[in-house]
Protein backbone atom coordinates (compact mmCIF):
# COMPACT_ATOMS: atom_id res chain seq x y z
CA UNK A 1 0.00 0.00 0.00
CA UNK A 2 1.32 3.50 -1.14
CA UNK A 3 2.14 6.06 1.70
CA UNK A 4 -0.35 9.02 1.10
CA UNK A 5 1.60 11.95 -0.47
CA UNK A 6 2.98 15.03 1.70
CA UNK A 7 1.28 18.43 1.69
CA UNK A 8 2.48 20.49 4.45
CA UNK A 9 3.48 23.60 1.98
CA UNK A 10 7.18 22.67 1.49
CA UNK A 11 8.29 20.94 -1.65
CA UNK A 12 9.68 17.67 -1.64
CA UNK A 13 12.91 18.82 -3.06
CA UNK A 14 13.01 21.79 0.06
CA UNK A 15 11.92 18.71 2.69
CA UNK A 16 14.89 16.58 1.20
CA UNK A 17 17.58 19.12 1.96
CA UNK A 18 16.11 20.27 5.35
CA UNK A 19 16.04 15.97 5.80
CA UNK A 20 19.39 15.95 4.75
CA UNK A 21 21.30 18.72 6.56
CA UNK A 22 18.81 17.31 10.00
CA UNK A 23 20.34 13.90 9.76
CA UNK A 24 24.07 15.71 10.29
CA UNK A 25 22.61 16.98 12.92
CA UNK A 26 21.15 13.47 14.49
CA UNK A 27 24.17 12.00 13.64
CA UNK A 28 26.48 14.75 15.58
CA UNK A 29 23.78 14.94 18.56
CA UNK A 30 24.26 11.00 18.78
CA UNK A 31 27.95 11.17 18.39
CA UNK A 32 28.07 14.22 21.04
CA UNK A 33 25.80 11.55 23.40
CA UNK A 34 27.65 8.71 23.32
CA UNK A 35 30.84 10.84 23.54
CA UNK A 36 28.98 12.80 27.19
CA UNK A 37 28.47 8.96 28.55
CA UNK A 38 31.30 7.71 27.78
CA UNK A 39 33.18 10.70 30.12
CA UNK A 40 30.36 10.33 32.45
CA UNK A 41 31.64 6.80 33.09
CA UNK A 42 35.00 7.36 32.81
CA UNK A 43 35.85 10.25 34.86
CA UNK A 44 38.27 10.44 37.77
CA UNK A 45 40.30 13.26 39.83
CA UNK A 46 39.33 16.01 41.78
CA UNK A 47 36.37 16.83 40.24
CA UNK A 48 34.73 13.64 40.07
CA UNK A 49 31.64 14.06 41.28
CA UNK A 50 30.56 17.47 39.70
CA UNK A 51 31.64 15.91 36.16
CA UNK A 52 29.91 13.14 36.65
CA UNK A 53 26.60 14.65 37.21
CA UNK A 54 26.98 17.22 34.98
CA UNK A 55 28.16 15.15 32.42
CA UNK A 56 24.93 13.08 33.10
CA UNK A 57 22.69 16.32 32.96
CA UNK A 58 24.40 17.00 29.64
CA UNK A 59 23.92 13.22 28.07
CA UNK A 60 20.46 13.17 29.16
CA UNK A 61 19.37 15.81 27.43
CA UNK A 62 21.26 14.87 24.39
CA UNK A 63 19.28 11.89 24.49
CA UNK A 64 16.01 13.35 24.04
CA UNK A 65 17.09 15.81 21.53
CA UNK A 66 17.97 13.00 19.01
CA UNK A 67 14.61 11.87 19.48
CA UNK A 68 13.09 15.40 18.28
CA UNK A 69 15.66 15.68 15.57
CA UNK A 70 14.65 12.58 14.34
CA UNK A 71 10.81 12.50 14.81
CA UNK A 72 11.31 15.76 12.61
CA UNK A 73 13.13 13.91 9.93
CA UNK A 74 10.46 11.58 9.68
CA UNK A 75 7.92 14.38 9.61
CA UNK A 76 9.21 15.81 6.57
CA UNK A 77 9.05 12.65 5.01
CA UNK A 78 12.27 10.97 5.10
CA UNK A 79 14.17 7.89 7.36
CA UNK A 80 16.10 9.16 9.65
CA UNK A 81 19.46 7.78 9.94
CA UNK A 82 19.87 5.38 13.07
CA UNK A 83 23.26 3.43 12.98
CA UNK A 84 26.93 3.62 13.54
CA UNK A 85 28.04 3.18 10.69
CA UNK A 86 25.48 6.12 9.12
CA UNK A 87 26.73 8.49 12.15
CA UNK A 88 30.03 8.09 11.30
CA UNK A 89 29.58 9.05 7.70
CA UNK A 90 27.49 11.98 8.74
CA UNK A 91 28.92 13.31 11.84
CA UNK A 92 32.08 15.78 12.32
CA UNK A 93 32.41 15.26 16.08
CA UNK A 94 34.59 12.23 16.19
CA UNK A 95 34.29 9.42 18.80
CA UNK A 96 36.45 9.10 21.63
CA UNK A 97 39.13 6.58 21.02
CA UNK A 98 40.77 6.97 24.44
CA UNK A 99 40.13 8.22 28.04
CA UNK A 100 41.57 11.36 28.61
CA UNK A 101 42.01 13.51 31.94
CA UNK A 102 38.88 15.26 32.95
CA UNK A 103 40.15 18.80 31.89
CA UNK A 104 40.70 17.45 28.32
CA UNK A 105 37.23 15.89 28.74
CA UNK A 106 35.73 19.52 29.36
CA UNK A 107 37.94 20.71 26.58
CA UNK A 108 36.41 18.34 24.31
CA UNK A 109 33.01 18.49 24.62
CA UNK A 110 33.35 22.00 24.72
CA UNK A 111 34.34 22.16 21.21
CA UNK A 112 32.02 19.41 20.24
CA UNK A 113 29.11 21.25 21.68
CA UNK A 114 30.66 24.05 19.25
CA UNK A 115 30.72 21.95 16.51
CA UNK A 116 27.16 20.30 16.81
CA UNK A 117 26.04 24.38 16.89
CA UNK A 118 27.94 24.92 13.63
CA UNK A 119 25.87 21.72 12.17
CA UNK A 120 22.53 23.01 13.36
CA UNK A 121 23.12 26.53 12.44
CA UNK A 122 23.91 25.24 8.66
CA UNK A 123 20.29 23.82 8.53
CA UNK A 124 18.37 27.27 9.40
CA UNK A 125 18.76 28.68 6.41
CA UNK A 126 17.61 25.58 4.56
CA UNK A 127 14.05 25.69 6.78
CA UNK A 128 13.79 29.45 6.75
CA UNK A 129 14.07 29.73 3.20
CA UNK A 130 11.44 26.73 3.23
CA UNK A 131 9.07 28.40 5.35
CA UNK A 132 9.69 25.46 7.79
CA UNK A 133 9.22 26.75 11.07
CA UNK A 134 8.93 23.78 12.82
CA UNK A 135 12.52 22.82 12.35
CA UNK A 136 13.76 26.63 12.99
CA UNK A 137 12.16 26.74 16.10
CA UNK A 138 13.78 23.52 16.93
CA UNK A 139 16.88 24.56 15.39
CA UNK A 140 16.84 27.83 17.27
CA UNK A 141 16.32 25.42 20.55
CA UNK A 142 19.34 23.28 19.61
CA UNK A 143 21.24 26.11 18.96
CA UNK A 144 20.39 27.89 22.42
CA UNK A 145 21.39 24.69 24.62
CA UNK A 146 24.40 23.91 22.24
CA UNK A 147 26.17 27.53 22.54
CA UNK A 148 25.40 27.64 26.64
CA UNK A 149 26.33 23.96 27.78
CA UNK A 150 29.99 24.76 25.60
CA UNK A 151 30.19 28.39 27.49
CA UNK A 152 29.70 26.51 30.37
CA UNK A 153 32.09 23.90 29.51
CA UNK A 154 34.67 26.50 28.79
CA UNK A 155 34.36 28.54 32.01
CA UNK A 156 35.42 25.31 33.93
CA UNK A 157 38.89 25.41 32.62
CA UNK A 158 41.41 28.08 31.83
Amino acid sequence: MKAPSIDIGISEKDRKKIADGLSHLLADTYTLYLKTHNFHWNVTGPMFNTLHLMFETQYNELALAVDLVAERIRALGFPAPGSYSAYAKLSTVKEASSVPDAEEMIRILAKDQEAVARTARKVFPLAEEANDQPTADLITQRLQVHEKTAWMLRAMVS
